[in-house]
């Protein structure tokens, strides 16, 4: 870093830190999944129920194995960060050039697709005004992100609130209004223990996990966080298990409400839910509540995403210009726009689908590797300030990694080619590396010092 380059200013409280892991990871997940997990569990809500509580504690794991290290390098960049100090600027390079090409970028694209999908069940959409919509969307964060940290959090804050409002209350409505755990059809733990249906629970974990995907994006703003050895473990810690609390609520919910058949028969259980207890009319509310949930995951992802950007700027190694802060909003502008600027260029073409199919595995990768750092790090600086230790050390973050790699290793398995393509979009990133770190060099030889 430059000698007088500005620095993020430290505004996010605990609330804040709370709501960004919730509202990040909420998008249209819980909205959707709990009917193909149900599936995938052979209709028996007592193995679904279980898939459900496997995957809340992964996140819980995961979340307390990152709560130290955050504690620990309260910095701007979250795993970026990790993985640089405790395995060097390559593999942490390689983090963040995935998650900018696809992964966090993917998301955002995605999540401005289904924007579009669900605006146009309220108002028709031309193709045309497909793409504007969702560009539209992306333009908002955007505006809103620039402009200051303390907006960005007001935003998340209120969005995030409305739709755990909504979930909470439709699942109230499902347990007084619903029949559903009373029903003949309904099943738990009838389905025998075989090698099939340990298979099948497995596939199931992958719609859970994919649910909670998100969580851990609160790191890349701990460079923001107001006392970060206080706040950053708590926040992430009850962030996580805010969301445990909120999909296994809305779970009970959806087949109180419909049963269990009901749920299984539907990718949209949301919606058959308000329809089936307050009929056809109101299930137009759920679309309001899921446009303003991907629009609080969206924002959730432009707090985060592009603070890590902005810490590979200051390590030299990615466009200097995203490690400038903006000098009257003291945001990382640029890095904020130049995320957003390929997001929205990726929804319009649609090539985030092969782009984000190909590498979603990868975001697990790089997990585990962030995880492992907490090992890496107490034995290579055991006398740091660790404000926060994992409990269980080291079985919950080794626990974590398992289960990481364990999701790696079946990707690889079972879509080898899809697998391999992945692994060749990540190290496009060892030429890239080596082009921004010759011209850091470069540059660090010829600058005074001062």
């Amino acid at each position: 870093m430059s000698a007088g380059a500005r620095d993020l200013a430290r505004v996010l409280t605990l609330r804040d830190l709370v709501l960004i892991v919730v509202g990040t990871t909420i998008g249209s997940g819980i909205f959707t999944v709990p009917g193909s997990v149900l599936r995938q569990s052979g209709g028996d809500l007592g193995v679904a129920l279980v898939v459900w509580v496997v995957g809340s504690v992964l996140a819980l794991l995961g979340a307390l194995t990152f709560g130290e290290l955050g504690a620990m390098l309260p910095d701007a960049g979250g795993s970026y960060v990790y993985v640089r100090e405790a395995f060097g600027p390559l593999p942490a390079f390689l983090l963040g050039w995935t998650l900018f090409l696809a992964i966090n970028t993917g998301s955002t694209a995605t999540l401005a697709v289904a924007f579009a999908n669900y605006l146009g069940e309220l108002v028709p959409l031309t193709p045309l005004a497909h793409n504007i919509a969702g560009v539209a969307m992306i333009a908002a964060v955007t505006a809103v992100n620039i402009r200051g940290v303390r907006h960005a959090a007001t935003v998340q804050n209120w969005s995030t609130a409305l739709k755990v409002g909504a979930i909470v209350a439709l699942a109230l409505a499902g347990f007084a209004l619903g029949d559903g755990f009373h029903r003949r059809d309904m099943r738990m733990f009838t389905t025998p223990p075989s090698l099939a249906s340990f298979s099948a629970a497995g596939v199931a974990l992958l719609g859970v996990l994919w649910a909670y995907e998100g969580w851990q994006n609160v790191t890349n703003s701990a460079g923001e966080a107001a006392d970060p050895q206080r706040t950053f473990a708590r926040g992430i810690g009850l962030g996580t298990a805010a969301l445990v609390a909120i999909y296994l609520t809305a779970n009970a919910g959806y087949v109180a409400a419909v049963g269990a058949s009901g749920v299984a028969a539907t990718d949209r259980i949301a919606a058959d839910v308000v329809h089936a207890l307050f009929g056809p009319a109101a299930a137009k509310l759920v679309t309001l509540v899921i446009l303003v949930s991907i629009f609080s995951a969206a924002n959730g992802l432009a707090l985060t995403g592009p603070r890590m950007y902005f810490a590979m700027a200051r390590d030299r190694l990615f466009f200097r210009a995203l490690g400038e802060v903006h000098p009257r909003f003291g945001t990382p502008a640029l890095a904020v726009a130049v995320s957003a600027g390929w997001a929205a260029l990726l929804a319009i073409s649609g090539t985030f689908e092969q782009l984000f199919t190909y590498v979603v595995f990868a975001s697990w990768m790089f997990a585990a590797l962030a995880a492992a750092s907490v090992f890496v790090l107490r034995r290579r600086r055991p006398d740091a300030p660790r404000p926060f230790r994992v409990p269980g050390y080291p079985v919950t973050p080794a626990l974590f990694i398992a289960a990481a790699a364990a999701i790696v290793g079946n990707t690889i398995v079972a879509r080898p080619m899809q697998a391999l393509v992945g692994l060749g979009i990540v190290a496009t990133g060892v030429p890239a590396y080596w082009v921004w770190r010759r011209g850091g060099s470069a540059r660090a030889s010829v600058t005074p010092s001062r």
